[in-house]
């Protein structure tokens, strides 16, 4: 459903090369809405790329020189050429990693500005894997979901965003 809407809002937008769609999608309804479309190569496309090994920056470059993709081999399996999708049977996450510390007169207030210092990928095979194993690369000290917090402890970090929640 969401790479049908991806091909189709690429073409009906005409690019050629890169593109990343960002959706929020409602699991229980299958009701989505796009958030965001960037017709060119991101932060987002490195992760995408070393989860799928396949070579988005290399392959947009060709694409721009006007050279089809059933003419440009894969520079990561070296066997197929470019038009084959990948296919994956595994979840990856990218997490931001926060160290306000580091910084004088710095607010631990999260907002809408970027203050990550850097970010974790993981790679499991169901969501809630991958989400904890991206919670102890942050921090090995952290216990992830297992934290027994009161509700109360819950709803003031989700009111109140700080880099340690």
């Amino acid at each position: 459903m969401l790479r049908t809407t991806a091909v189709n809002v690429i073409r009906h937008l005409g690019v050629v090369g890169e593109c990343n769609i960002q959706y929020a999608l409602n699991p229980f309804s299958k009701e989505y809405c796009i958030i965001e479309v960037n017709a060119r190569l991101s932060r987002s496309s490195a992760l995408a790329s070393k989860a799928t090994g396949y070579p988005l920056a290399f392959v947009a470059a060709k694409l721009g020189l006007n050279i089809p993709l059933n003419e440009i081999s894969n520079s990561v399996t070296k066997v197929t050429c470019a038009c084959f999708e990948p296919s994956l049977d595994y979840v990856v996450v990218k997490m931001p990693r926060w160290d306000l510390n580091k910084f004088d007169r710095v607010s631990k207030a999260l907002s809408s500005s970027m203050k990550s210092v850097g970010e974790v990928m993981a790679i499991g095979r169901t969501f809630e894997e991958t989400i904890q194993k991206a919670i102890r690369a942050i921090d090995p000290s952290l216990a992830g979901f297992a934290a027994k917090d009161s509700y109360a402890v819950i709803d003031d970090e989700l009111t109140n965003p700080s880099d340690q929640r």
